[in-house]
């Protein structure tokens, strides 16, 4: 059996151990110093501005939009594109928080949207936001997008949650939108168990997350920025100011377990992609060989932090033998994530207006994918190639 992740964490035995010391010997567990450290260690890696720190990728996801919301970025009834390739968290809060989902299609051989897809979109439909889903550890062409949307006021932004670390040649992923979201849950390619991510370098949209993320208070804002949120709200006691929620938030804290599990794992981090982008090379090359099989572009990117395999077959019929195959191989798979999304049955019960996505139907009819991950033993890449190979 090949399972879709073998481990938990990253150099698990050693990482098990420390947060068990760390555990024991902690007085607070609740969100406090190491999610601060663990924000700071993150942004750095990302090299970005800020970063904070939520109890899922879901979440993120949720906060990004609700800060939109809040700071008046967005409002109600406004179009917002999203990859039509993508996961259910993505695109339930478009609905949740009364905004029009708008999907963009996605290339198969890049499965993600690309520049030219999305100004096909924009020749009918107009949108305000575009939030993009770096699929799989794989790009569209984000410089290109990115200025897309710049010339047309479109907010930029990202879903890097399957993708930390992956490297274009024009910067790396999560880096073109105003806000990218990140997730730590099992199988991500660093665990806190549960646990997301969001990247920025606007200070206000920094902001505001941090008030989503905590109920609408300001408890984890500086000191400066509390006396402006207590000023415009006419708070002028340090006791109401306890109880005083400045906006629409969420309970979305993580940890100190949370924030302990990421410090310690990040230095690790490169090491597990380069492991990942081997992999991937190893199991592409049989690929290649194989006319029943799609090859995917990645001509543009330079480091690909692959989340897991995917195999695009030429036609659904042929899906259904290679499917058999690793099926019969012992080897987990999955459908290429939530496959088109308007296929979903709650984007059906709340969404009336559907769009022809021919790309991410042959994703969804013609693809699946299995794990990589660095624990991949030899023997392991050997059997995924042999399911891989043609007959």
């Amino acid at each position: 059996m090949i399972p879709l992740k073998k481990n938990i964490f990253l150099n698990e035995q050693e990482t098990r151990a420390e947060l068990a010391r760390f555990i024991v010997s902690s007085n607070k567990l609740s969100m406090g110093e190491e999610c601060n450290k663990f924000e700071e260690a993150f942004a750095s890696f990302e090299g970005a501005n800020e970063a904070v720190l939520f109890n899922s990728g879901g979440s993120a996801n949720l906060a990004m939009l609700q800060a939109l919301k809040n700071t008046g970025s967005i409002k109600d009834g406004d179009k917002i594109g999203f990859s039509a390739l993508t996961w259910s968290t993505n695109v339930m809060p478009i609905i949740q928080l009364k905004l029009q989902p708008v999907p963009i299609d996605c290339e198969p051989a890049t499965l993600n949207v690309m520049s030219n897809l999305l100004q096909e979109r924009l020749q009918d439909t107009d949108i305000r936001v575009f939030f993009i889903t770096n699929a799989l550890g794989f790009s569209g062409d984000l410089d290109i997008i990115q200025r897309i949307c710049l010339e047309r006021d479109i907010i930029l932004l990202e879903d890097n949650c399957e993708a930390l670390g992956t490297e274009m040649h024009s910067g790396k992923t999560g880096s073109f939108g105003e806000m990218s979201s990140y997730s730590f849950f099992v199988a991500h390619h660093m665990s806190t168990i549960e646990g997301g991510m969001v990247c920025t370098n606007n200070g206000e949209f920094a902001e505001m997350l941090r008030i989503v993320r905590a109920n609408g208070w300001d408890r984890n804002l500086s000191r400066e920025q509390q006396a402006r949120w207590r000023s415009k709200s006419n708070i002028d006691s340090d006791f109401y100011a306890k109880y005083t929620f400045h906006d629409l938030g969420y309970n979305f804290r993580p940890t100190e377990i949370t924030g302990f599990l990421g410090r310690y794992q990040l230095p690790f981090l490169r090491d597990s992609i380069t492991a990942r982008e081997k992999n991937y090379i190893k199991l592409e090359s049989v690929v290649k060989s194989n006319p029943e099989l799609i090859t995917l572009n990645r001509s543009h990117i330079s480091l690909l932090s692959n989340f897991a395999f995917p195999v695009l077959c030429e036609q659904p019929a042929i899906r259904e033998k290679y499917l058999n195959k690793f099926k019969s191989a012992e080897i987990e798979i999955r459908p290429m994530i939530a496959g088109n999304i308007q296929k979903q049955p709650f984007y059906k019960k709340y969404v009336s207006k559907l769009y022809d996505l021919p790309g991410v139907d042959k994703i969804h009819e013609c693809g699946f994918y299995c794990g990589n991950y660095p624990e991949l033993t030899e023997n392991d890449i050997s059997a995924i190639s042999e399911c891989l190979r043609k007959g």
